[in-house]
């Protein structure tokens, strides 16, 4: 048998871990690998030495800030482990991680029990259809009640919780052999019929396992080492994947990050067939790019290997391009949207002395990071701007730049990222013809669909303006984040159609049309009936039942949506919809409200037309012509003038 037969007989599976913070996360990924034989020695938080939280950073604050993988074999199968942030302002890191997960191992306290971020994270593994395992930890603890949280975890999570507590190698007890029967007819009749049979009941297990109609739980304590062999014997023998290296290669970049040299490393976890080095590959915008070195990574440790094979999870060195989310090889596409969208900007300040391009550059760097801070400059203002979940994300982002780059860089107060459309179709002109330039555009901007973008469609036809310069205008449609002109905020759901334009059959150049496409989209945002957008938040809640009046009062003042209320024997739960602007203090004063014993979690869900729009637009005191210009320039006795953007449409060539 030859190696790639070799690798078809055997599991390469990616076990993911998450939980809220102080669960004890850490400590478990520090004691499975320990047991899995890959670390000699377990490492502890307190003591800063856990094996996957190796950056500085981590073991300053003591906390996971970014995803980090380890790899152990056991019985001849491979097994990629991937440690994940716990704080809510590092869920796009999570997520991203969580996209290509086989499993998951989601970890809870045995003492706190379900926690707002846990309840976060059952909901994402659940939009990603992650099979799940759940270790109920600590339980050493003074307080730990394994049945009051199994029952905790049946109401808030899933009826479908099971115990694994009396699992054993040979044999498995009543409770759960009825609820693997109770989920699969024939082996309901064999129960009923007494013909019950210890593989086939395993292999239903695993099946079901995997189809997410279990979720399996087992307990014990990370501290003390307690559990957690037998946990992980259950975790690789009722994991199963099936896969084929025989067909097309594809990988799905999950994560990218540069090593100390600088060179980009692309991580991905290869889906299909196998990749090897010097292999050429589809990228996602359509070009070819060929594999350097590959690398499997181990903490912070790597090794070079020369293939990776399906389930795999490797680093491509030096691959330019390719983003997390991005598909690569066989079905290469661009990366979709994640959950997890921040919903507050700020403003970058930096020294004096240092050039603005030069924190550019390295902000661009953690950006290709976290493609989530959305860095944009302002070329006018020479002020840059970022996306971010929350203050602690900021910390970090200041001391990467001090580490990395040397640059002492502070932030503004964080403010709302507010975003603008269009109420009804506007039409915009831009013209462009310094001496020996010229290109002119005729666009029409129409609402689009919530959630849709900016999208771009043509009208003109190609005997008008050929097809080489149609494609060019799309392009440059979609080079750059528009502003609108209520506050400069991002456009959005606007879809751009081409309905005229010319070129000069001498005079034309590609960068006259980026110029002219710009001006005819800022033209038309001039004439347009703009409407300026909030974040809506979807917030869920628990608390005591004596909080009830107190919180319901709350969301009134906050002018909540608000669901039904559910009442059980724990207190309440209370879900909706919320201006994110009105919310964005309030998870402090429910802590408080609640002594500590309520659990709050929110996203963004969608953006709304904003309530106080005429105060915001005051607030910016933004000036849009300042800012990208609406004004055309036109040509006249061999000089260029510029034309006012409220006269253009009578200077236009075309009609």
């Amino acid at each position: 048998m030859d190696e790639r037969e070799a690798k078809r007989g055997r599991k390469h599976i990616c076990i993911g871990l998450l939980a809220h913070v102080d669960a004890g996360k850490t400590t478990l990924s520090e004691q499975i690998l320990l047991h899995a034989q890959a670390i000699r020695t377990a490492g502890r938080v307190d003591h800063g030495n856990a094996f996957l939280d190796a950056h500085p950073l981590e073991r300053q604050r003591g906390i996971t800030i970014f995803s980090d993988q380890a790899w152990f074999s056991r019985d001849g199968d491979e097994y990629f482990w991937v440690d994940t942030p716990g704080h809510a302002d590092f869920a796009a890191e999570m997520e991203r991680s969580v996209s290509i997960m086989d499993y998951a191992v989601l970890v809870v306290s045995a003492v706190e029990g379900i926690q707002s971020h846990t309840e976060f994270i059952w909901a994402l593994l659940k939009d990603y259809g992650v099979p799940v395992f759940l270790f109920v930890n600590k339980m050493d603890r003074t307080g730990a009640d394994l049945s009051r949280v199994l029952n905790e975890m049946k109401r808030r999570l899933s009826p479908d919780i099971v115990s694994l507590e009396d699992l054993r190698a040979d044999s498995m007890g009543n409770a759960l052999i009825e609820a693997i029967a109770e989920r699969d007819e024939s082996l309901l009749e064999a129960l009923l019929a007494d013909h019950y049979d210890e593989c086939l009941w395993r292999n239903a297990l695993r099946t079901q396992i995997r189809q997410r109609a279990l979720f399996p739980v087992c307990s014990g304590s990370a501290l003390r080492d307690e559990g957690i062999s037998a946990f992980l014997d259950l975790l690789c023998d009722l994991t199963c994947v099936s896969r084929d290296d025989s067909e097309a290669f594809s990988g799905q970049v999950y994560k990218i990050r540069h090593d100390v040299q600088g060179e980009r490393l692309c991580f991905f976890k290869v889906l299909s067939g196998s990749a090897t080095t010097r292999q050429e590959i589809l990228l996602p915008d359509g070009s070819i790019a060929k594999f350097g070195e590959l690398r499997r990574y181990h903490g912070a440790k790597y090794r070079q290997i020369a293939s990776a094979h399906a389930g795999d999870l490797c680093a491509a060195v030096g691959l330019c391009g390719p983003k997390p989310g991005d598909i690569l090889g066989h079905g290469a596409g661009s990366h979709g949207t994640f959950h997890a969208e921040p919903m507050m900007a700020a403003s970058v300040s930096w020294p004096e002395g240092v050039p603005a391009t030069k924190v550019l550059a390295a902000l661009r760097e953690l950006e290709d990071e976290d493609p989530t801070l959305s860095v944009t400059w302002n070329s006018v203002t020479g002020s840059i701007d970022l996306h971010v979940m929350g203050s602690i994300q900021l910390e970090v982002i200041r001391q990467l730049m001090a580490d990395r780059h040397g640059m002492a860089v502070d932030f503004g107060p964080m403010r709302i990222l507010y975003l603008e459309t269009i109420a009804a179709p506007c039409t915009g002109i831009g013209h462009y013809e310094p001496l020996r330039h010229y290109a002119e555009v005729h666009l029409r901007l129409s609402p689009g669909p919530e959630g849709s973008g900016i999208t771009f469609r043509s009208q003109c036809h190609v005997d008008e303006l050929a097809l080489n310069w149609q494609r060019l205008i799309e392009t440059h449609v979609f080079e750059k984040r528009h502003k609108g002109v209520l506050t400069g905020a991002p456009l959005t759901d606007v879809c751009v159609e081409l309905l005229r334009g010319r070129a000069h059959p001498k005079h034309t150049e590609g960068g006259d049309f980026r110029e002219s496409t710009y001006r005819a989209i800022r033209n038309a945002l001039m004439h347009a009936q703009s409407v300026l957008l909030e974040p809506i938040c979807r917030f869920s809640l628990r608390a005591p039942e004596e909080c009830y009046g107190r919180v319901l009062g709350d969301m009134t003042r906050l002018r909540a949506k608000m669901d039904a209320p559910r009442m059980d024997a724990d207190g309440f739960t209370l879900s909706g919809e919320v201006a994110f602007a009105k919310f964005s203090t309030y998870p402090a004063e429910f802590l408080a409200a609640t002594h500590g014993r309520g659990a709050l979690r929110y996203h963004l869900d969608h953006y709304a037309p904003c309530d106080n729009s005429q105060e915001i637009i005051e607030q910016a005191q933004y000036n849009p012509l300042a800012d990208d210009t609406p004004d055309s320039v036109f040509c006249a006795h061999g000089a260029g003038f510029v034309v006012p953007w409220d006269q253009v449409k009578r200077y236009a060539h075309l009609s």
